[in-house]
């Protein structure tokens, strides 16, 4: 469940309250650090966040407010995820020259790493050269058993060894592993000798 913005606001003063004092802050001190009209207010706030499972509290107990391991969590995400953003300064013309403009945006690279579903493999070969994949570049993978026509894929065949290509099915209950490069042959396997082990997700490589 999404927070309010009161909310929010009372969850993170409770949080730098902590940090700062070693110790929550009384009910009346969140009152009057965030200017809420009254006691009940702050109390309404709070069982709406515990009920969120952003703060724990003890009953009949002064400074029994802590914030839960839920808040921790994402303020680790959010700041793995700032540091996975780089500035977008405009647009480079790998043709004919553009004017040049400053575009004031981002990208975000945490789509990519930091999930426990995505791994990391060094190219060897250039059967997808035609890709623009190339031998020792480094590949981002989502880890998965399925894939659909025109997929690059991290496939596993006949049970030892791996390989790089587009996927296709075909008739008879057959697969197609589609190099991407004018002098390699495709490879057509019978599905059951084939297991999906992963799909691109980008390519990576340095100068």
């Amino acid at each position: 469940m999404a927070l309010t913005r009161r909310q929010k606001e009372v969850l993170d003063f409770i949080a730098s309250y902590q940090v700062e004092n070693g110790y929550s802050p009384s009910y009346e001190e969140i009152a009057r650090g965030l200017e809420l009209a009254s006691i009940a207010t702050v109390h309404k706030h709070i069982s709406a966040l515990q009920t969120k499972n952003y703060l724990h509290r003890s009953h009949n107990q002064s400074r029994s407010v802590e914030v839960a391991p839920r808040y921790l969590q994402e303020q680790r995400r959010n700041r793995m995820e700032a540091s996975l953003e780089v500035p977008v300064l405009g647009t480079i013309a790998a043709g004919r020259p553009v004017e040049t403009y400053e575009e004031k945006t981002s990208v975000s690279f945490s789509d990519f790493v930091g999930q426990k579903d995505t791994y990391a493999l060094r190219v060897r070969g250039n059967s997808m050269i035609e890709d623009h994949i190339c031998e020792g570049d480094m590949i981002l993978v989502e880890n998965s058993k399925e894939a659909h026509d025109g997929d690059i894929v991290v496939a596993l065949v006949g049970g030892n060894e791996t390989t790089l290509k587009r996927f296709y099915r075909e008739p008879g209950n057959m697969v197609r592993l589609q190099p991407a490069n004018a002098a390699m042959s495709p490879m057509r396997i019978p599905a059951h000798e084939l297991q999906i082990q992963g799909r691109l997700l980008a390519v990576l490589r340095k100068y």
